[in-house]
């Protein structure tokens, strides 16, 4: 059940705030005041365009998770990226194109990582922790995977042989 409505901003309290400039066409230029602002497109072509947006910060805030957790496993990542896909309902189904699902890829090196552990990380990150995906749809499936892949291996080995030597 949605609850959208008018109201007066003084009925929200204002633990988080950002401010939108329409900078022309599809345009707008999104931020909190005094730091630097993202550029977001309707049309995607100059900017992310609002859905994949909200895909940048559910991809943002779990890898902030991953990273602190895994920092305190004392297995602190040498990189880690995320791709990310989303499904979305088809055009024909009426004006909202929601994303209805969400997946989560992510490569992670370093020294020591396990993966059981590391896909732990992800599985808090996503489940326990992330702010943005405990403020989406709870329906709404989010899935991940893990690729440690030889890069993790090979990186290993570099650090080994640099510690023989």
């Amino acid at each position: 059940m949605k609850n959208d409505r008018p109201a007066a901003a003084a009925d929200v309290k204002p633990d988080l705030r950002v401010g939108l400039v329409w900078k022309g066409d599809l345009k707008f230029d999104v931020g909190p005041a005094g730091r630097a602002p993202v550029l977001v497109d309707g049309d995607s072509k100059a900017g992310h365009s609002p859905p994949e947006t909200l895909l940048d910060a559910l991809a943002g805030c779990v890898s902030v998770d991953v990273v602190l957790i895994l920092n305190k496993q004392r297995t602190p990542p040498a990189s880690v990226s995320c791709d990310v896909t989303a499904e979305r309902v088809g055009r024909d189904k009426g004006t909202s194109r929601r994303i209805i699902k969400i997946h989560l890829h992510y490569r992670i090196t370093g020294d020591g990582i396990e993966y059981d552990k590391a896909m732990r990380a992800i599985e808090l990150g996503v489940t326990k922790y992330c702010t943005v995906r405990d403020s989406l749809c709870p329906d709404m499936p989010v899935t991940w995977s893990l690729d440690l892949s030889d890069a993790t291996r090979e990186w290993r080995a570099v650090a080994l042989e640099g510690e023989s030597a």
